[in-house]
């Protein structure tokens, strides 16, 4: 059973994890994104679903404006050849759509199929946003809160300096 937006604001409730909320029309890239949710106060986020040559998985949380050098990436993290995973892989393994991709999607991946990469210099912001499992709102969380829920989801997030687009 897939969790969904109301499924996980219960969950977040449950682990005392304090956030917020702001509904807005449904934004599918992150161009759009920055038009309806720039204004939202904390660091506006990205997140790409991987899977390497190998079948391993990934989710590489970042800031929404970074670019990203995917082989430098697949390197830092130890991964063999990265694509990003397909939608039907995306929908199995962390019940959203494309667009909707999140952290807090880690609440449907209860056979933790999937490692967890958090962009360093993103986890020292003070406020953190991120889709509900929908793409047509944004949940604000602080740091340390995401790092708890990904815990209390079974899952070790790793930090790491996410290599700039000129790195090879």
């Amino acid at each position: 059973m897939v969790l969904e937006s109301d499924d996980l604001i219960r969950r977040l409730q449950e682990l005392g994890i304090a956030h917020e909320t702001h509904e807005h029309m449904a934004v599918f890239t992150v161009g759009e994104a920055q038009t309806h949710c720039g204004h939202l106060p904390g660091a506006h986020c990205k997140n790409l679903f991987f899977k390497d040559k190998k079948g391993q998985l990934w989710l590489v949380v970042t800031f929404d404006d970074r670019a990203v050098n995917i082989k430098a990436l697949q390197k830092a993290m130890g991964a063999a050849r990265l694509s990003f995973g397909k939608p039907e892989l995306l929908m199995e393994v962390l019940g959203v759509i494309p667009g909707a991709v999140t952290p807090f999607a880690l609440i449907n991946d209860s056979d933790q199929r999937v490692q967890v990469i958090l962009d360093a210099e993103m986890m020292a912001a003070d406020l953190l946003n991120y889709h509900p499992l929908r793409n047509n709102a944004t949940t604000a969380i602080t740091p340390a809160d995401l790092r708890r829920f990904i815990s209390a989801c079974g899952h070790a997030a790793r930090d790491l300096e996410i290599p700039l687009p000129d790195a090879g």
